[in-house]
């Protein structure tokens, strides 16, 4: 098969994923299974690869993500542990009594919460750290969770700019500098940016207001507003440990720290976290069993979810495809239009975020455009600084990207709803970021 043939291949398997995504067709571990057990058929049967080849593609892939579907389901169980036991509860009547229905003040905790929680550049801990505290502060004031996703993505979009984080390196990689070098060049632009995010909080936070959110929101849940199925799980049991609150405060601090600070397996720190919460506030093989059982269906949805998706990254990057689709997409850049490359790019960033995972963008798409952009006199680290900049806005609204499934599942929001919801103002963020940079001399034409 050409390259032309396996590029197209690519962009009708993520188009034909996107699609049924969004239009609510089939759950998300079904699509990215079926439609890329679709595409790997036809590169058999073309001769282009062999049956061997896509399985060690499909495990190749499937590896890249089984971390993060096991941070998933040990992660969920740890926080469903503490809700059980109701440290949540305690935690947010005490900020409601701050907050009261001040519903823009917790659209500001809630960036705030996600810019220090992202300063170590992870998606995944960003989002253990900031969705299970504010969103029950969300339901309480029926505040939209969709809301929760887009300021904590607009946030954490920003924040990923910093040297250590994994965009910044891959570009600075490709242009064969220092990351902290590349991220000088860009941090007018960052801090635009920052100040962008906290607009998003205040505007949003504003339209939740006007669709009546904080209003008639009791500061302390009542048992007449208690969810049906949590009543049936604790009829039989009362699962609340309140004696033992300052004990899991500091357990759940201690284990935020070590996902900070540890240098170990993500998942491995929410495995101690749930065998110690377990242990002390649910003694005995029969109830700790119930509680597992109890977060089992949320967890295993995710999981399933996020290895699937490994399945689909396996075959369209393992395989180079993605690699064909950036050369693809550089070649139909006008000639006349080659000096404005950096702004076609940056323009471009965030559809292009929900085709490219985030190897095959940096170290696929950007050395292929460096190279187009050298024949017209671009400088390649304007070209780089755009792709940074206005990719990293979108990045967790990307189906591509394993960690959006894990902010969407703890948010309990289906996907389609959480891109239908960020698109247009992530896009519209990254366009501001990028005149931003043009007005500040960043980039130039």
């Amino acid at each position: 098969m050409s390259e032309m043939m396996l590029a197209l291949l690519g962009f009708a398997t993520i188009i034909m994923i996107i699609v049924l995504l969004l239009r609510n067709v089939t759950v998300p571990a079904i699509a990215f299974i079926g439609v890329s057990t679709v595409t790997a058929l036809i590169l058999v049967l073309t001769g282009t690869f062999s049956i061997e080849e896509m399985g060690d593609f499909i495990s190749a892939g499937v590896k890249g993500v089984h971390s993060t579907a096991a941070l998933f389901i040990f992660s969920v169980l740890f926080f469903g542990i503490m809700s059980d036991v109701g440290m949540f509860d305690r935690i947010i009547n005490a900020l409601m009594k701050k907050v009261g229905n001040n519903v823009a003040g917790v659209a500001f905790m809630t960036c705030i919460i996600a810019m220090i929680g992202h300063l170590d550049g992870g998606g995944a801990s960003t989002f253990l750290i900031t969705i299970p505290a504010m969103l029950p502060v969300y339901k309480r004031l029926k505040m939209r969770p969709t809301t929760l996703l887009l300021i904590c993505v607009t946030a954490m979009g920003v924040m990923n700019l910093m040297p250590w984080g994994g965009p910044t390196m891959r570009a600075a990689s490709v242009l064969e500098i220092e990351a902290n070098t590349l991220w000088m060049k860009l941090l007018p632009m960052q801090l635009v940016g920052i100040g962008i995010a906290l607009f998003t909080a205040f505007f949003w936070g504003t339209v939740e207001k006007k669709r009546g959110a904080g209003e008639n929101s009791a500061l302390v849940l009542d048992e007449s507003e208690e969810p049906e199925d949590t009543k049936e799980t604790t009829s039989s049991e009362d699962l609340t440990r309140p004696k033992l609150f300052g004990f899991n405060v500091v357990w759940t601090l201690l284990i935020i720290a070590a996902l900070v600070f540890l240098d170990v397996p993500s998942y491995y720190t929410f495995m101690v976290g749930c065998v110690v919460a377990l242990l002390v506030n649910y003694p005995g093989a029969k109830l700790q069993g119930r509680i597992i059982k109890s977060h089992a269906g949320p967890a295993l949805t995710m999981a399933s979810t996020i290895l699937a998706a490994g399945v689909f990254l396996g075959v369209l990057e393992d395989s180079e495809i993605m690699n064909q689709m950036a050369a693809v997409l550089a070649s139909f850049i006008p000639q006349s239009m080659g000096r404005f490359l950096p702004l076609i790019i940056g323009v471009l960033s965030v559809p292009l975020t929900l085709l490219f995972c985030t190897d095959s963008y940096f170290y696929g798409l950007l050395p292929v455009l460096i190279s187009v952009g050298n024949q017209f006199g671009v400088d390649p680290v304007h070209t780089a600084i755009t792709m940074v900049v206005c990719r990293n806005c979108a990045t967790f609204i990307s189906p591509v990207v394993p960690a959006t499934f894990l902010g969407v599942g703890l948010a309990g929001v289906e996907i389609k709803d959480h891109i239908k919801n960020s698109f247009f103002w992530i896009w519209g963020v990254s366009i501001v970021c990028l005149l931003s940079g043009l007005v500040l001399g960043v980039l130039t034409i």
